[in-house]
This record gives C-alpha cells, sequence and structure tokens, in this order.
C-alpha cells in the first residue's frame, strides 16, 4: 500500500515547494497513482524513507490526532474556502520549524486538491461541500471538478456543485445556471427543455454558439455541420456543470469565442449505491429520477432513469394543454486493473436513450390577448407536436503510465432524430398572396384580421386553411479523441503539458414537407397531405480535425497558462431539391465549404498576497462556416482581467471582458424571427464587452450549527455591431446597433439557512430590458422583453440518514412576465409552481 504513494511521499518531502495559499492557481495539480488515479491520504506517512527494501515508510501525522472524519465533514468547508489553519488547528507556525511547515502546507495542499477529484466519485448522498480525507479520484470527465479550480484557474470559470444544483430541485437548465455571471439566457418553453444561452454576448439563439459537452464528449446532434439544433440533454439527471469562460480554453471547441459548458453524468459510486427521488406539484408536473450502481476491486455499474412530464401551464379556450413528457435511460460499466506498480487500464462504456413527446408550438400570442390571459393556446396549435429520439454511445479508455504520464481516449457516436410538426404559415384565399406567415398575422392581427380569426378558431375555413411544416430532420455525430498528459516538477517550479486531438464526424438531413388543414368548429381537420421530402430534402456534413497543446507553469506566485488550437473543418451541402424526394441525385447541386483556423491563447496569473490574485487572459475566438460558398469562419480576439479575493468566510471575483469580432456569424432561424433555412451570415465586425462580479459569503463562525450563507452575482453586457448589413433574420441592422437577446443587466443573489437537518434557501433573479432586435438608444414597447424579477425558493428536511422531503416553490410572486417574442408572438414565462419532493437512498 505504501508503494502506492511514493509519489506523494516524494511531494511531502520537498522543501521548495510553496502552500497553496501562496498557489492558489495549482488547479491541475491532481496526482494520478495505479488505482486508476486513487489515493488514500490516510495512509500517507508525513515523513516518509526508504527502508532496506526500497519501500517508503513512515509515520502518519501527528495532526490527525483526535480529529475524526466526522468532525472534519460536520465543519462544511467548500474546497478553498479556508486555509490549512481553518482545517486543522491554529497555524501558528512559530511553534513548528520550518522545514516541518513547508511539508505540512503542501500536505495540506494535497488534501485539499485530492478532495476536489474525490466528489466526482462519492454516492449522492454525501456532501459536495464536506471535507472527506479518505479517498480521492482523478476522473477524465471534468473540465474543473471542484470549486477549488474552478476559483483558481488562470480564466473565468464556474463549478455549479450537486449541492446547489440540489438546493433548488431544479430541472430547467435555465435556472440552474443563472447564479453564473457571463451566462446571458432566455426561456421559450418555461420548462427549459430548449435553451438558449449566451456565454459572454455570444448568439443565444438554441445556444448555437456554445461548446457544449457531457462528460467531456461534444453533446450536440452536429456542432460543425448544424449546431442551432433543437437539442439539449436532460438537466434533470445531470451531477454538476461546469462552466469555462474567457482564456486558456483551447482544449475546447469548436466554439472559443464565448466559452464551454460541461454536463457531467452521475458517476458510477464507489461502492453499492442507490437512491430514488420522486416529485410531483403545479400542472399535474411529476419527475421520478432513481439510480443503481456499485463498484467492486475492478468493475463497476450504473442504471438511470428520469421520467419527466407535465400538463404544461398553457391552455386552450376549452381545455388544458397536453404538456410534455420525457424519458431518460443511462447505463455505464467500468472496469479496471488494480495493479500496485506498472501500467493501468480503465475502461468505461456507456449507452444513453432519450425520447420526449411534447405538444408544444412555435405559435405565440399578439399583443392584446398576452395582456389578457398570458398563457392562452390558440386553436391553431392543437396539432403542433414534437417528437425526439436520442442514443448516445461513449467509451472512455484511461491508460495510466505512471504518477506522471496518462493517456485518455473516448470514442462515440450520437444519434438525434427530431420532427416538430408545427403551424407555420395561414391562409385565407386560393393564391399565393393569399398566405401569411405566423409571425405576420401575429404582429399585425387588425391588418390581418380574417388570418388571425383562422387561427383562433373564430371563423371556420374549409379548405386549405391552415399550413402545418413536419420539420423532420435526423443527426448523427461520431469521433475519437485522445489526450496526453504529462506534469513535472523541479526546484520551485511545477509543469503540465496536455497534448489533444479529435477526428470527428457529422451530418444533419433534412427530409421535411407540409400538410394543410381546415378549421370547423375550433377543430382542425386534415385537408391536405403533402409529400414527404417536398419542403425540404438536403443532407449537410461535415468533417473536422481538431489538435492543441497546452502548457501550464507554476512557479512561485506566478501561474503562466499557453496553448494553440488547429481547427480543420470541411463541409458539404447536397441538396436534391423538392422535385426528388426519393434522393436520385439527377439534379443534385452540391455547395462545399472549408475552412481552417490556428487558435493560440495565453493566461496569466498572479498572486499578490496568500488571499488575493489578480490574472489576465488574451485568446482567439473561433466558429466554423455553414456550408456556403467562400463564407468564413467566425473570428475574434477576446481578453479579460479579473481579480479574485479570499478572506475568511468571504470569497469575491470581478472580471472585465473585451471581445472584438472581425467577422460576427448570425443564423437565419425561424426561432428568431428569420424564414428558417438555417443558413448562416455575416454580421462581420462587432464589439461585446462588460464585467463580471461574484460575492460568496459565510457570515457566521463555520463551528456554529447554524449557516447563513450568500452569494451575489451580476454581469453587465454591453454589444454593439460595427458596420451596417441586412438579412431575413435581423433585418435592416445600421453600425451600433445592439445583438438582440442579449440582456445589458443581469443580477443574482441567493440566501440560505441551514440548521443541523434544516435548510432553506430563497433565490432571486433580476433581468434588465432586452431588445428583441438590432437597435439603438431607447427600445421600442414592440421591441423589447421588459425586465423582470423573479423569486424561487426551496425547504428541505432530513428525516433521517436514508429519506429526506423538499419543498420547491419558483416564481414565488407568480410574475406574468414575457419571457420572448420568438419564435412568432409573444410568449409566458412559467407562473407560479410549487412541488413536493421525497429522496430515499440505499
Amino acid at each position: 500500500m505504501i508503494a502506492r504513494f511514493s509519489f506523494l511521499s516524494y511531494f511531502c518531502t520537498a522543501k521548495t515547494i510553496r502552500t497553496s495559499s501562496e498557489h492558489p492557481s495549482f488547479d491541475a495539480f491532481a496526482p494520478w497513482n495505479s488505482q486508476a488515479s486513487k489515493v488514500k491520504f490516510l495512509s500517507l506517512p508525513l515523513f516518509p524513507h526508504k527502508d532496506d527494501t526500497g519501500r517508503f515508510v513512515g509515520r502518519a501525522p501527528s495532526f490527525f490526532n483526535g480529529r475524526t472524519d466526522e468532525s472534519v465533514q460536520r465543519r462544511k468547508e467548500e474546497i478553498g474556502d479556508a486555509d490549512e489553519k481553518d482545517l486543522f488547528g491554529s497555524g501558528n507556525s512559530h511553534s513548528k520549524p520550518k522545514d516541518f511547515m513547508h511539508k505540512f502546507h503542501f500536505f495540506s495542499l494535497l488534501v485539499l486538491l485530492g478532495y476536489a477529484h474525490a466528489h466526482a466519485q462519492k454516492p449522492e448522498g454525501e456532501l459536495d461541500s464536506t471535507l472527506n480525507l479518505q479517498e480521492a479520484v482523478v476522473s477524465s470527465r471534468y473540465i474543473l471538478g471542484s470549486k477549488f479550480k474552478a476559483r483558481n484557474r488562470t480564466g473565468s470559470a464556474y463549478y455549479v456543485s450537486p449541492e446547489e444544483i440540489k438546493k433548488y430541485g431544479y430541472s430547467d437548465i435555465n435556472r440552474m445556471l443563472k447564479a453564473v455571471p457571463g451566462v446571458n439566457l432566455y426561456e421559450e418553453d418555461g420548462f427549459g427543455l430548449r435553451p438558449n444561452i449566451s456565454l459572454r454576448g455570444t448568439k443565444a439563439e438554441r445556444s448555437e454558439r456554445i461548446t457544449l459537452m457531457e462528460d467531456g464528449i461534444l453533446a450536440a446532434p452536429a456542432p460543425y455541420a448544424a449546431p442551432a439544433a433543437y437539442y439539449f440533454p436532460n438537466a434533470a439527471r445531470m451531477y454538476a456543470i461546469e462552466v469555462l469562460k474567457g482564456s486558456s480554453q483551447v482544449q475546447y471547441g469548436p466554439f472559443t469565442t464565448g466559452g464551454a459548458i460541461n454536463l457531467v453524468s452521475t458517476p458510477v459510486p464507489r461502492k453499492f449505491t442507490g437512491n430514488a427521488k420522486v416529485s410531483f406539484g403545479s400542472y399535474n408536473t411529476l419527475k421520478t429520477h432513481a439510480m443503481v450502481g456499485d463498484m467492486k476491486r475492478n468493475y463497476g455499474y450504473l442504471v438511470e432513469f428520469l421520467r419527466y412530464q407535465s400538463d404544461g401551464f398553457k391552455k386552450y379556450d376549452d381545455r388544458k394543454g397536453d404538456g410534455f413528457l420525457r424519458h431518460d435511460v443511462i447505463t455505464k460499466f467500468l472496469v479496471k486493473t488494480d495493479k500496485a506498480e506498472g501500467v493501468n487500464h480503465s475502461l468505461e462504456l456507456k449507452y444513453g436513450f432519450a425520447h420526449e413527446n411534447s405538444d408544444e408550438s412555435y405559435l405565440g400570442l399578439t399583443e392584446k390577448d398576452f395582456a389578457q390571459t398570458p398563457y392562452l393556446r390558440y386553436a391553431g396549435s392543437q396539432m403542433d407536436h414534437i417528437r425526439t429520439f436520442h442514443h448516445q454511445f461513449a467509451s472512455t479508455y484511461l491508460l495510466t503510465f505512471n504518477p506522471y504520464f496518462k493517456v485518455t481516449t473516448n470514442a462515440y457516436h450520437n444519434y438525434f432524430y427530431r420532427n416538430w410538426y408545427k403551424l407555420n404559415d395561414v391562409k385565407a384565399g386560393h393564391t399565393k398572396a393569399e398566405k401569411r406567415s405566423i409571425g405576420q398575422v401575429l404582429n399585425d392581427p387588425e391588418t390581418n384580421r380574417a388570418y388571425y380569426d383562422i387561427v383562433t378558431g373564430k371563423t371556420d375555413y374549409a379548405g386549405e386553411a391552415l399550413i402545418l411544416r413536419a420539420n423532420r430532420r435526423s443527426y448523427r455525430s461520431r469521433g475519437i479523441q485522445s489526450k496526453a498528459e504529462y506534469r513535472l516538477w523541479g526546484d520551485g517550479f511545477f509543469w503540465d503539458f496536455e497534448l489533444g486531438l479529435r477526428y470527428h464526424a457529422d451530418e444533419e438531413d433534412r427530409f421535411q414537407w407540409e400538410d394543410a388543414y381546415s378549421m370547423i368548429d375550433r377543430q382542425m381537420h386534415l385537408f391536405h397531405a403533402g409529400v414527404h421530402g417536398s419542403q425540404s430534402n438536403r443532407i449537410t456534413s461535415a468533417t473536422a480535425f481538431a489538435s492543441y497543446l497546452l502548457a501550464k507553469l507554476r512557479y512561485r506566485n506566478w501561474t503562466f497558462t499557453s496553448g494553440v488550437r488547429y481547427e480543420d473543418v470541411e463541409l458539404l451541402k447536397k441538396d436534391y431539391g423538392k422535385q426528388d424526394p426519393t434522393r436520385t441525385g439527377k439534379r443534385r447541386i452540391e455547395t462545399p465549404n472549408h475552412a481552417r483556423a490556428l487558435i493560440p491563447g495565453i493566461g496569466v496569473n498572479y498572486q499578490i498576497a496568500p488571499s488575493a490574485s489578480v490574472f489576465f487572459g488574451i485568446h482567439k475566438g473561433f466558429a466554423p462556416p455553414s456550408a456556403e460558398l467562400y463564407q468564413k469562419a467566425e473570428s475574434s480576439v477576446n481578453m479579460e482581467l479579473g481579480t479574485r479575493l479570499r478572506k475568511g468566510g468571504l470569497t469575491m471575483e470581478l472580471i472585465g471582458f473585451h471581445n472584438r469580432y472581425d467577422n460576427m456569424l448570425g443564423s437565419d432561424l425561424a426561432a428568431a424571427g428569420g424564414l428558417g433555412t438555417l443558413e448562416q451570415f455575416n454580421v462581420g465586425e462587432a464589439l461585446v464587452q462588460g464585467a463580471e462580479f461574484l460575492m460568496q459569503y459565510r457570515p457566521l463562525p463555520r463551528h456554529w450549527q447554524v449557516q447563513l450563507p450568500l452569494q451575489l452575482s451580476y454581469t453587465y453586457t454591453d454589444t454593439q455591431m460595427r458596420n451596417s448589413f441586412e438579412s431575413n433574420a435581423w433585418g435592416v441592422v445600421r453600425k451600433g446597433d445592439e445583438i438582440p437577446y442579449i440582456y445589458k443587466h443581469a443580477l443574482n443573489a441567493q440566501i440560505g439557512l441551514s440548521y443541523k437537518r434544516f435548510e432553506a434557501n430563497v433565490g432571486m433573479r433580476y433581468n434588465g430590458d432586452m431588445r428583441t432586435i438590432p437597435g439603438q438608444e431607447r427600445m421600442a414597447e414592440r421591441e423589447k422583453i421588459p425586465s423582470t424579477v423573479i423569486w424561487d425558493a426551496s425547504v428541505k428536511m432530513d428525516i433521517n440518514k436514508k429519506v429526506s422531503v423538499a419543498l420547491n416553490a419558483i416564481n414565488l410572486t407568480n410574475k406574468k412576465y414575457l419571457a420572448s417574442r420568438h419564435p412568432s408572438g409573444m410568449r409566458a414565462g412559467h407562473p407560479f409552481g410549487i412541488y413536493g419532493a421525497v429522496h430515499v437512498q440505499f
């Protein structure tokens, strides 16, 4: 056993390496051993030496005397929130020899950093914020892995821990991310099923300008060929969420301007664990989430199931809405070697299946109807329905050569099918000139009164009145990626090298058609069925090779991170045309495009004092173009400057960012008011800049049983077009216009109260006015989303170690607020809802 820790023992004798408070940016330091990176810290001798057989031996640290794991856990200290004296005693160094203190401080650092990874494999019932000294596991599924690492990067990052997710019992990714500075988002359906997420002012619609990953693997259905796809993994089953922004993100692409979001799925537990959580509440919303798993010496498994359904809060004049139903199943199997010496292997296989039936519509409301009945659904949307299937396969092979060198390889395949059958146009005559889009009808219902009356069911029309489009699309993505990590150290410095390679291929297959319906007595009847493939019939594919090299150097109070990424993307669109639904290819039109980019980045962190640091970063932003001739990739230069302060129970972070686009890309989305072609267009030069502020404070002493944690985050984002142009989606744009659907001000505040087995939390989210189309100066009422203040709350009680109950409420004041004016018409955010939950562990 002791031989396994020779690497750590060597570090504990090093006199030249400084303490964690002097080097808070030791974010990547997490030694690996031969057991798939498992370390049992309590077995580590503080004063090691080799005996005659060459083994390391030594006595256990004396400062653990009288300190049990339980006593440390009761303090519930978050990683990085305390220095050595907070964890193990008064820390009066004058009573100890200098050499001993170097060893003591660095050992404490190992404990802190080791625990930052330990929570990745602990049972769900174990607090993320407690200090566990028994075991730490390094996992390749994480970007960050802990709040400690997030706070100590050379760039901006945030780790949404399992405990944060559990606080409010959210299933909505929009609400899960609301406290993260630099994240800008807006609702579409009220439940977070199809989120629109922006990082530092990137284009928000359909989250198309962020690198979305699950367990470190690209999760978007076709991130290169069609990034604006209506897909997002079920947030309700996620274990943790990692958000990376700013510099030093060359590892994560293809979208490098704003940042990356990594959704961490439930890990294989370290021992037999099972739990089930059932919640039920407003609008017949039912969520069942269960998992069971176990880990033996050489193998482990996990089976997870999620069922999420609701009637929804929207209703017709004569009945309630039909809501949605989602299923999600995840299975994992892990096999590994457990040798004390030599090379070790670990292979994890993952399969997931997800399914959704949702009666969701593009059809919103007119201004007048929204003011009177904001949760109304028109009769013309009764046939609207979206159906999806998702399969994911992933294998992760971890090869650990020694404590300094390991290689992780992922192979993956994703398939996503969706058919959103929805109202697209309205006809009140027989000619093409007598057809209107639903956006035109709702924007001006008086001029289009005849069309509006058909949509609402006030007027019967026995002919071809309502045109529904079947947006049938399937997506495939597959690839293999590998990264090698090597670490070395010397007299006062620490090096960390990372090399990554990825080959990826994806495609979008469009095969769409339109059906016509009549409206009789508020009921829709099929009048004419369209020919499949007659509306859109094309395949867009992409192959991409990506590689990166990243180096981190830590020397005394300095941390340097530099790297470069290379992207080579080949795109091809094959349009078979509306007259060739069998795809013979006789009249096929092919449109290729190719993009290459070298993406450098550098970050610097300097520790001013044990409790304060400053950092600066600059990197190139990149997003691949679409399959359009000669269209250039999106490019930008992005800078950030920030400072961090940690003193006692107070943690603060202030960051300024400045993103200058040489060529910004927009997309022609129906969801954004365009024609829905999904073709990208050149916005040209643009400027996005702003500031992020985060404060976390625990005013009460940590040893008190009563705790009152506070958190405040604020984001200011200023956007500006630097040239004029015209597009289908944004219309006429003038130089100086602001980018739509980006809040200029976003504020989030949270306060909690915990006492023994009881916990209560209240959160407030403020969003300022937001534009829905490009513009400048004062916002017109018809072109904005008014500012809102939304309150959420939760109460939780642990009945015993196995059973807990919770009561969660969202929109406490029942604020009737406008969430979006797109895709077509006004749509409301989620009204007041209350949900009770029971959580059982075994």
